[in-house]
């Protein structure tokens, strides 16, 4: 149980959910469905179930209509989505003849990408929230946008665990913790679904990188896969509900990620029970008969592969069979049936006619729940000065990530015009772009307080050449340079980062602090002041490990871990993914996994520790009333040479806000998967004899309690 909630989250969520009264999946609905009457067309009767419904619906289609909706038809609305109102990203055009509606879809990891939207804070940002109650109305504010936007299923989360912080969608996954990114995608699928809207959890099983990423073959060892890749989907299936899967870009052990009948037909739908449909990726399907044989039920853009054409000719050579075809387009009206698509009107597209408060108000909660403090020498809270130099593009700006977590924002509210309306009139705001550095020292010479923003590069197609702030983004020049160039003119500076992951801080002996805010959404400025000054405590703990120097990364000086050779990619680091690996190999961080500054202390005591739950009591010993996030770490026994374990690995969080010496106890469930390890002979899950070291602490590397379990000396 989670003692401590994140009560704002709550009442934001209860605010987007009461603009709407959709229902969840299979709900009954008031208004008249698009199906038709039961007495013409038997499977529009609600009172079936969805397999009873799809089995008398299914007899009724020619085999040309049954081949069409293994398809989507709109090949320009992916790249035009960005722009139009109108664009989805995908359609489906149904069977109009059965009363089969046709499927809108559109992107939506970071906010819908169709017209304009509502730009909530990057993925990243909400994953630094440690919240689950955050994911869970990430995912209804972007649902019920979408649904206003006209669409039945969003392509969301993306829960990729990160591999290497190059990796160019950083910014749109939740980390490198498949524990951290499985236990905030499932709330953020069911936010999404409780606004009557399909969600696609991507992109199944493994994708770590853009580089190749169209014909990267991947060698993962079946541990790896098991501990660190699959747990986030895993847990969309089993406690999400989502769907859809969206299966991704490559080849898994010589298996293309859209065809991997080992992933996709054994583990997702015999394993796990997966009842819904898999969609490819845009272009991902490979072989008309390789997908049909390996679990593909949807081909986007475009029926390629999927098209009569070559399908009842791989029928006709008997390389796929009619019942094959016949069990994906069953899975496709399965889930149109269960997520009661045939028994409402289709949405509107009145985006831009509906009170949108709510959605900002998320936006701006979220963005304030996920900056993280990574330093603070007493420059922080702001304490009214009455002179304030902004150096830096991002304060004018809201950097965000570019491809398909692009969205364009019906407004935005810059850090300078947050920063100076909580300021007041009586304190003096000056500006500079920074790109010269002269003029930047200067201001920074004059004021009480400098305040320099930073930013990266990231986004779809392209990974990032290095993680230093000046070839990660090359058109702001030498960050690195400037913020020592204004360190020096003022002592009292203050960095303000900008960035989709991970970035080299060789200044952070310098300044006075560094906030981490990522790419913010349209309500920067507004969260950002408000943390500045004190108005809210800085809620995020780092999702991602920061590396003292390039090399430190995961997977960084072996080319054949990354970026691969001959478009090969060896996973031989195995599970030792992000703080594992620093912890596995001794390295110092910058700022490990879990690090985030409250401007209040807290102490935590009374660890007790059973299979079943560990508690640990957590006491505000500052002045002031602020946020705390209690992690779980579990040091396991190695079964053996063969299978070695990391120090640490996260199984439990919390987060709390405490009053001045306040104190409460909050407790951490667990279960045997909590101990459990893949064992590659039994394929299966395995707890090891031995001793279990259970640790609580603030971060990976802040540990201030210690226990064990098992047989230990």
């Amino acid at each position: 149980m989670r003692t401590g909630r994140w009560l704002p989250a709550a009442a934001a969520l209860a605010a987007v959910l009461a603009l709407t009264a959709a229902p969840g999946p299979g709900a009954a609905r008031a208004e008249a469905g698009r199906c038709g009457d039961p007495a013409q067309r038997p499977w529009c009767d609600t009172a079936l179930t969805p397999d009873q419904r799809t089995a008398l619906l299914l007899p009724k289609l020619t085999d040309d209509e049954k081949i069409a909706l293994l398809a989507s038809d709109d090949p320009f609305g992916g790249p035009l989505g960005g722009f139009f109102e109108d664009a989805h990203a995908d359609t489906s055009d149904g069977v109009e003849r059965l009363g089969i509606p046709p499927v809108y879809m559109s992107d939506g990891p970071a906010g819908v990408r169709q017209g304009k939207a509502t730009a909530l804070p990057a993925p990243i940002a909400m994953a630094a929230g440690f919240d689950p109650d955050a994911a869970r109305l990430y995912g209804g504010t972007v649902a019920w946008e979408a649904r206003h936007r006209g669409n039945d299923l969003i392509f969301g989360p993306t829960v990729d665990v990160l591999r290497t912080p190059r990796n160019g969608r950083t910014f749109e996954g939740f980390g490198e913790d498949p524990y951290l990114s499985a236990t905030l995608g499932a709330p953020w699928i069911k936010g999404a679904q409780e606004q009557g809207v399909m969600t696609s959890v991507k992109h199944m099983a493994v994708y770590t990188q853009e580089q190749d990423r169209l014909s990267l073959a991947m060698e993962v060892d079946p541990r790896t896969l098991r501990e660190i890749y699959l747990p986030p989907f895993e847990a969309a299936v089993k406690e999400g509900g989502a769907a859809t899967v969206m299966c991704g870009f490559g080849k898994l052990n010589g298996r293309w990620a859209c065809q991997d009948d080992a992933v996709l037909n054994k583990i997702l739908r015999s394993e796990w029970g997966f009842k819904g449909f898999v969609p490819s990726d845009h272009t991902a399907a490979q072989d008309t008969a390789g997908a049909a044989n390996g679990g593909l039920d949807m081909e986007l853009p475009l029926g390629t592969k999927y098209n009569a054409f070559m399908l009842k000719m791989a029928v006709a050579q008997k390389k796929v069979t009619q019942a094959t075809i016949d069990g994906h387009v069953g899975n496709i009206l399965r889930t149109m049936f269960a997520f009661g698509m045939f028994d409402r009107q289709a949405y509107a597209n009145d985006l831009s006619r509906v009170d949108r408060t709510a959605s900002e108000t998320a936006a701006r909660r979220i963005e304030e729940a996920g900056i993280t403090l990574l330093k603070n020498d007493g420059a922080l809270p702001l304490a009214a000065p009455t002179s304030i130099a902004l150096i830096g593009r991002a304060a004018q700006d809201a950097p965000s990530g570019f491809g398909s977590a692009k969205v364009v924002p019906f407004t935005t509210v810059s850090a300078q015009e947050g920063i100076a309306r909580r300021a007041g009139s009586g304190t003096e705001i000056t500006f500079t772009n920074g790109d010269d550095r002269g003029e930047a020292a200067g201001l920074a010479r004059d004021a009480d307080v400098a305040i320099v923003f930073a930013t990266d590069s990231q986004g779809e197609f392209f990974d990032k050449s290095c993680l230093t702030l000046q070839c990660g983004e090359p058109l702001r020049g030498d960050q690195d340079g400037l913020i020592s160039e204004v360190t020096k003119a003022n002592p009292n500076t203050i960095v303000v980062l900008n960035t989709g992951g991970p970035v080299l801080t060789p200044w952070a002996g310098q300044v006075k602090g560094i906030v981490e805010a990522w790419y913010p959404g349209q309500e920067a400025g507004n969260a950002l002041a408000r943390v500045l000054y004190g108005d809210v405590d800085p809620g995020g703990r780092l999702p991602v490990t920061f590396p003292v120097a390039e090399n430190d990364a995961p997977a960084a000086g072996n080319p054949a871990q990354y970026p691969g050779v001959d478009k090969t990619v060896t996973f031989s680091e195995g599970v030792m993914v992000g703080y594992r690996h620093y912890d596995a190999k001794g390295i110092k961080p910058q700022f490990p996994f879990g690090h985030g500054l409250s401007y209040t202390t807290f102490s935590y005591s009374g660890l007790k520790a059973s299979t079943k739950a560990v508690q640990v009591t957590v006491t505000n010993t500052g002045a002031r009333a602020g946020v705390a996030v209690p992690q779980l770490y579990i040091g396991m026994p190695s079964a053996g040479v063969d299978v070695p374990q990391p120090p640490k690995q996260l199984k439990g969080y919390t987060k709390v806000t405490l009053g001045p010496g306040q104190s409460t106890t909050v407790t951490f469930p667990l279960t045997s998967r909590s101990f459990s390890y893949w064992n590659e002979e039994a394929k299966a899950w395995k707890v090891a004899d031995g001793c279990y070291t259970v640790m609580v602490g603030s971060s990976s590397r802040e540990i201030a309690q210690k226990g064990t379990l098992g047989t230990c000396q």
